[in-house]
């Protein structure tokens, strides 16, 4: 009995000291975007009529170890055993080596970007319009557009042709060959902003010419980034600290809309759910959906929107008393909002292990 306790001790003395590269996620805090967090509304509009709610409309969130966190062989013998935790390889949270400093930034800006689709999505969904336009969303270092475009600058044409979504730039620049100019016409950052907080439409232009390198897989590049800028007519202020990533975006949506219509979304329901959302109201699959079902459950959560990619997964462990609704767009979610305050939830499109 000595010799086996002694042995016992010392495997788990080595389990302890023994460092394996493995992270742990588990739930994290889920907020109700129709309430207040930390003293203030999580959702704040402004210059528009705003109608009070009832209900749950929960965000939900996973917390993972850190990228410096070394994990030890007991810790991931624990977490493999354990319900309310998940350990997986460390590359798969941090890929390529990634910081700390390089996750949170990724995710502070996949957090500031799904707030505007998620108020596009809203008001797109209420039939109020939002002005859009392309801009150069960033500028690769070290590259030909460098100290010639700006971030913010806006893209109004690419050799003469009008732009009007994102990918029409890349499209129109990749016609080139490596070496050869192209033209892009533009509105300078500082003059498109001061035409916003005016009120008006820019309308000076100039046209920028720049030489093409080539890419890696041999493209013609010219080192930007194009993305979307809006202009909202009312103001949405979507407060939540300590907050990161894109998921949050479908239940920011429909919190919004809930605030801006007479009708009440939720009938008083708790409803919690996930997904990324775009402009025109697709609804994205995310990760650790498992943990997040677990933390809306344990609040309290009956209904949980899934986006349709991850239904098959969440489905194969879904705590009890919690309905897995299928959603693919915001139409979809907005429906099922429908269905259950409605109490008439026969029809649901739920999830299922092969769905």
């Amino acid at each position: 009995m000595l010799a086996s306790t002694l042995m016992l001790i010392a495997l788990l003395c080595a389990g302890v000291l023994i460092k394996v590269p493995y992270a742990e996620m588990s739930p994290g805090p889920t907020v109700n975007t129709l309430a207040d967090h930390g003293g203030e509304p999580v959702i704040q509009i402004n210059g528009h009529k705003t109608y009070d709610t009832t209900g749950h409309l929960n965000m939900t969130t996973v917390r993972v170890t850190s990228a410096d966190y070394n994990m030890n062989l007991v810790s991931a013998v624990y977490g493999w055993l354990a319900h309310d935790s998940i350990v997986v390889p460390h590359d798969t949270l941090y890929p390529d080596g990634q910081t700390e400093q390089q996750s949170s930034q990724q995710n502070a800006e996949e957090f500031s970007q799904s707030q505007e689709s998620a108020k596009v999505a809203a008001l797109n969904e209420l039939g109020i319009p939002v002005k859009s336009w392309v801009i150069a969303s960033s500028i690769v270092k070290d590259s030909p557009a460098q100290g010639k475009l700006h971030a913010g600058d806006v893209i109004k044409a690419v050799d003469g042709t009008l732009v009007t979504k994102p990918t029409d730039v890349a499209k129109l620049v990749t016609k080139h060959k490596p070496g050869e100019n192209v033209v892009f016409t533009v509105v300078p950052v500082k003059e498109a902003t001061a035409a916003e907080k005016a009120g008006k439409e820019p309308t000076r232009t100039e046209n920028v010419t720049i030489k093409t390198e080539k890419a890696e897989d041999g493209r013609a590049i010219v080192g930007i980034q194009a993305g979307t800028d809006h202009t909202f007519p009312f103001e949405i202020d979507i407060k939540l600290a300590d907050v990161g990533g894109p998921s949050a975006g479908l239940m920011f949506s429909l919190g919004i809309v809930d605030k801006l219509t007479k009708d009440d979304l939720t009938g008083g329901k708790f409803v919690a759910g996930t997904g990324t959302i775009d402009d025109d109201g697709k609804v994205g699959p995310i990760g650790g959906i498992g943990m997040k079902l677990v933390g809306a459950r344990d609040k309290g959560a009956r209904y949980f929107l899934t986006p349709k990619d991850n239904c098959a997964t969440a489905a194969k462990d879904t705590p009890d008393g919690l309905t897995l609704v299928k959603v693919g767009t915001m139409d979809d979610a907005m429906d099922a909002l429908k269905d259950i305050r409605s109490g008439d939830t026969a029809d649901l499109p739920t999830c299922s292990a092969k769905s």
